[in-house]
């Protein structure tokens, strides 16, 4: 019975001397390689998921701002009708009415301000 080749090693001890075995120039050549995969890699994930994170950070920091935007008006109207509720004499229909007329002037001056389209105007 012949022995068998390598028996006598395991894999990290067979791989590491034929590594060490390996012609210094092939070494440079396959570092030089890696480092150019590695630098195509990054270069591709760069241009592709770092738009993608962006957008996707707005698109969640938007939501946020305006989730928390609407909460804010409606305190503020609710604190508005409860303080005008206190303060004007009569019943609470008299705060619900100043209230929303307020709201009702502050929607009229920003639809004035809107930009009209050219299809609109003709």
């Amino acid at each position: 019975m012949s022995p068998v080749r390598g028996a006598g090693r395991s894999k990290t001890e067979r791989s590491d001397a034929s590594l060490s075995d390996a012609d210094p120039a092939v070494d440079d050549s396959i570092d030089a390689a890696v480092a150019k995969f590695t630098d195509v890699v990054e270069t591709v994930r760069s241009r592709t998921s770092g738009p993608l994170v962006t957008a996707v950070r707005a698109l969640v920091y938007g939501v946020a701002i305006a989730t928390a935007t609407v909460g804010a008006v409606v305190l503020v109207a609710v604190a508005a009708v409860r303080a005008l509720d206190i303060v004007v004499p009569g019943d609470v229909w008299a705060a619900h009415l100043i209230t929303s007329a307020v709201f009702g002037l502050v929607g009229a001056w920003a639809w004035s301000k809107r930009r009209r389209s050219k299809t609109a105007r003709t």
